[in-house]
């Protein structure tokens, strides 16, 4: 594949128009802004800067790029989807990432390809991207570098529409934080298993108690 053909089908696979309902989820952000720990951008920020370091989209970074390198082992790519499954904090993340992985895996089978076989059943977000990936050959990095803007990306509108935060605020943020995600893909993408640990307890947490919130928007 080209680099031109990588970018294209990255680009594609990991916008908001692809049909995999990633708008549907704020991961526990829409608690912490109900809790008012998120007033302003600063805020933000820092709240992403710790799941880039120290939560979740770290695991996630880890375990996308062990499915990459195991996208022709489907043993392995249901140990990373039961590993995955098992460090979740709370049942309605563990909805969003398989139905989220599941719909990106229907969709990209547009793009034909043998790995759809070896996918597991259900298929977390991580798992599904990093093997569709891997297997189209794509580059790890810029799969990791993809995956984890568009996350934040994501985190990024959902304060924009509940804080509420302007736009020119949101871009700040999204801006103040690409050294963190190019640094966590560069970790990832060497990082052993043993490597995953989070002390992300606040976002954990939030997670957990988003479906006790009287009101929501969104569906974690």
């Amino acid at each position: 594949m080209t680099d031109t053909a990588a970018l294209q089908r990255l680009l594609t696979w990991l916008s908001p128009a692809f049909p995999v309902g990633a708008f549907a989820w704020s991961q526990g952000l829409e608690t912490a802004i109900a809790d008012g720990r998120i007033k302003t951008g600063g805020d933000l920020k820092s709240w992403l800067d710790g799941l880039i370091a120290r939560g979740g989209l770290k695991t996630d970074a880890i375990i996308l790029a062990h499915a990459h390198r195991g996208h022709d082992d489907a043993g392995k790519l249901r140990e990373l989807a039961d590993l995955l499954l098992a460090l979740t904090a709370s049942s309605e993340r563990t909805l969003e990432t398989t139905l989220t992985g599941d719909n990106f895996a229907i969709a990209a089978r547009a793009w034909p390809s043998d790995v759809f076989a070896r996918l597991p059943e259900p298929c977390p977000y991580p798992v599904a991207v990093g093997a569709i990936a891997g297997a189209q050959g794509i580059a790890l990095h810029d799969t990791l570098v993809g995956y984890l803007t568009a996350a934040i990306h994501s985190q990024v509108s959902v304060a924009v529409r509940l804080v509420p935060l302007g736009q020119t605020a949101g871009l700040q943020v999204m801006a103040g934080l690409e050294l963190a995600i190019a640094a966590l893909a560069e970790t990832a993408a060497s990082a052993g298993l043993d490597a995953i640990g989070g002390i992300a307890y606040a976002a954990d947490i939030a997670q957990m108690r988003h479906e006790t919130l009287g009101i929501r928007v969104f569906r974690s």
